[in-house]
Order: structure tokens, then C-alpha cells, then sequence
């Protein structure tokens, strides 16, 4: 088809349709710096509101020096020619595929996309709000402290890269992650009431370093596709007094918060004696309303490892001088920088490993105490030796 009948089927660039032809590729890029003159309009060519939604990242500059209208991409200046012929079949490709700013992520830059009509609409598929989702689960994930979103160089990382969004305070991360919480409880809450089966629980009280007493409680069951699953069901503070009775009511408020108090099966604990006493006013308030099997005969399981723990260190009182002598030279050679390369000295001297390094134990965690006296065993040689290099 010559150009003559092309003018006599296509409208101009100006009018809806012919923006909205893609098919044309021979449409070409022009230098930035040609020369432009204002687009003039004759009385017999009118010209239609332009409907394509390229016009909202390009804008006409004029006619080059041959006399075709061209437009430039307004985030990094690309010219096209624009006459009508020509479609906005290259500037969509450019927008979609080629501008620099939009490879860079430029945050100014509103992605185009193609509905299922083929019509481009214009859309920003990021929010504040999911990214303030992402800053509340790196929080989580990281154990971050919520001042983390005011630490100047966070915000200066955030600034670079895009001033679409900005930081929160540390109150409104602290509220993102209290709702981020709640989201996921009613997860598990789900989880658990589409659970065919019932419940095991476990349950540990233990000391902060700051003296403080902390309780977690954890749940195990099959899921309704036979999946094992294990999830906390809370981890809290625990003020004193951890007897039997200040334990049970904890639970019991736990078990009926999560709505699961005619679903228990097992609850393992460790030997103390507080827990004990926690198992017997348990089984009586579960059984009132018949929610345990057999009356609750196997309510209680006894902590295998708190079991074999109590043998290991009961039996390591036979040779207790001698761990006891063992753990204070490990601890005299990694007492100081000075001291621990005293020791790598004596162990290159006698020629053996020193990657495999010393361990120092946990008195209350018997694995521990075998992985330090192994260590201390291997470096038989090397003790020899820092006893004739260090008095002491």
C-alpha cells in the first residue's frame, strides 16, 4: 500500500486509534538535539484528543529538521518520531523494556501494564503499607530493636534508593509488628481448628540473665494435610512464684485463649517438682469436663533428655575433681588475648591442630562437658607444653 492510501486509512497520531497501533516497526529513534519548531495546525487537519497512555510519560517537542513531529520520554529524554503512521508501538517498548530509569528502579517512573482488553493503564503496584509490612518482618526476623527505623543510616539507605517511601517511627514500627503478630496467631489459630486430631504440648520456664523468669509454651500436631507441625503458642513473662499453682492457672488461661482446652493429648515437662504438681491440677480441671483420654493417664510425659542429663552429670560426679581442674585451665587460657596466644604457641610447637580449638562448657548441659573434654584430651601435648612456658 503506497502513502497515499495510507493517509486515506490511518488517521494521525492525534486521533485514538491510530496511537494504539503497535504493529509498525519501523518507527526511529532521532538525536535530542535536532533542531524542533512549534507544531503548527492547519484549519483542514484537526486534531483528536490523544487517548494512549504513553502520552503520560512522553511529550511532543516539535518537528525535526525533515519536517516529522517527534516526542522525548520524559525520565530520560529518548526522541521518537511520532507521526501517525508510526503508532506508539516503540515508545510502549520503551517505557516497558528500555528507559534507563525504569531498569534503575526509578521511583518517579509509573509502570505501564496491559489488561486483559489490551488497553495500557497506568498503575503503581507498591505501597506504603506493604512496605511498612517489610519493615515489620525484618524486624521480627532479624531480632532488630524498633529503633532500628530511626537509625540515620537505615534512612539514608531508604532515601537513596527511593523517596517513594519513607520511614516510620519506632512507636509505628512497634504497632506494624503488634498487628504483624495478630495476622499470624490467626494463621495458627486457623491451623489448629482445621487440625483432625489433638494436641501435644510442651512447655520450659527458664531465667533471663536479668534475672527475670520467662515461660514458653508450644503445640505439636498433624496438620489436615498429615503434616507435622510445631508452633509457639506463647513465650512470656513468668513472674514468681513458679509452684504448681501459679504454673496450671498460666496454662489453663493459654489453653483457653487458643480455644484448645478439650483438645490435649500429651503435655511434656521436665523433673522438677513445681511441674509435678502443675500435671495434678491440670488432669482435675481437664477432667471436670471430660477432655482427656483414659482420665488423663497419659497426660504427663517426662523430658527424655532432662531424664539422661540427671544420669550424665550424676555419674560426672565420680570423676568431678578432674572435670573441675580441666574446665579452670580452659578457662585460664582463653581468659585473655595474651594467654590464648600462649596456648596457639605451645600447640604449633607440638605440632597439631589448631582449627580444632578448646571448648568450654555449660556445667548444666552434659554434651557440653563431653565436646570440652575431648578438646582438652586432644590437646594433651600442647597443655604439657604451657605448663613448662607458664608458671601459673
Amino acid at each position: 500500500m503506497d502513502s497515499s492510501s495510507n493517509n486515506d486509512v490511518i488517521p494521525s497520531l492525534g486521533e485514538g486509534e491510530g496511537e494504539e497501533e503497535e504493529g509498525n516497526d519501523t518507527m526511529e529513534p532521532v538525536e535530542a538535539n535536532s533542531r524542533s519548531n512549534t507544531p503548527t495546525e492547519s484549519g483542514q487537519d484537526r486534531k483528536r484528543k490523544r487517548t494512549s497512555a504513553v502520552w503520560s510519560s512522553f511529550v511532543i517537542v516539535g518537528k525535526n529538521a525533515q519536517g516529522k513531529e517527534h516526542c522525548k520520554c520524559k525520565y530520560c529524554g529518548k526522541q521518537y518520531i511520532c507521526e501517525g503512521t508510526h503508532g506508539t508501538g516503540n515508545m510502549k517498548r520503551h517505557i516497558e523494556f528500555q528507559c534507563p530509569k525504569i531498569m534503575m528502579h526509578d521511583p518517579r517512573q509509573m509502570l505501564l501494564k496491559n489488561n486483559k482488553s489490551s488497553n495500557m493503564t497506568v498503575s503503581n503496584p507498591k505501597s506504603q503499607n506493604e512496605f511498612r509490612t517489610i519493615v515489620a518482618e525484618t524486624i521480627v526476623l532479624h531480632d532488630l530493636p524498633f529503633s532500628f527505623v530511626e537509625w540515620s543510616g537505615v534512612r539514608k539507605m531508604i532515601g537513596y534508593c527511593t523517596d517513594e517511601f519513607h520511614m516510620v517511627s519506632r512507636n509505628t514500627a512497634k504497632a506494624d509488628v503488634l498487628s504483624l503478630y495478630c495476622i499470624e496467631k490467626t494463621k495458627v489459630k486457623t491451623l489448629l481448628e482445621e487440625a483432625p486430631g489433638r494436641i501435644c504440648l510442651t512447655s520450659d520456664l527458664w531465667t533471663s540473665i536479668a534475672t527475670d523468669g520467662y515461660m514458653c509454651l508450644t503445640a505439636h500436631f498433624i496438620d489436615k494435610n498429615w503434616v507435622l507441625q510445631k508452633k509457639v503458642l506463647s513465650f512470656c513473662f513468668m513472674p514468681p512464684p513458679h509452684d504448681g499453682v501459679s504454673l496450671v492457672d498460666k496454662i489453663k488461661t493459654l489453653l483457653c485463649e487458643w480455644k484448645i482446652e478439650n483438645r490435649i493429648f500429651s503435655i511434656t515437662l521436665d523433673n522438677a517438682s513445681s511441674n509435678n504438681s502443675l500435671v495434678h491440677n491440670l488432669k482435675s480441671h481437664l477432667n471436670i469436663n471430660k477432655a482427656l483420654l483414659c482420665d488423663g493417664e497419659f497426660l504427663h510425659i517426662r523430658r527424655c533428655a532432662h531424664i539422661i542429663n540427671l544420669i550424665v552429670q550424676d555419674g560426672l560426679k565420680e570423676i568431678d575433681g578432674v572435670v573441675h581442674k580441666v574446665r579452670e585451665s580452659v578457662k585460664y587460657a582463653r581468659a585473655s588475648q595474651t594467654r590464648k596466644q600462649k596456648f596457639l604457641e605451645c600447640i604449633k610447637r607440638v605440632h597439631l591442630d589448631s582449627k580444632r580449638g578448646l571448648r568450654q562448657d555449660v556445667p548444666t548441659r552434659w554434651n557440653s562437658t563431653y565436646l570440652m573434654l575431648d578438646s582438652a584430651i586432644y590437646y594433651r601435648l600442647a597443655w604439657t607444653a604451657l605448663d613448662l612456658a607458664d608458671s601459673n
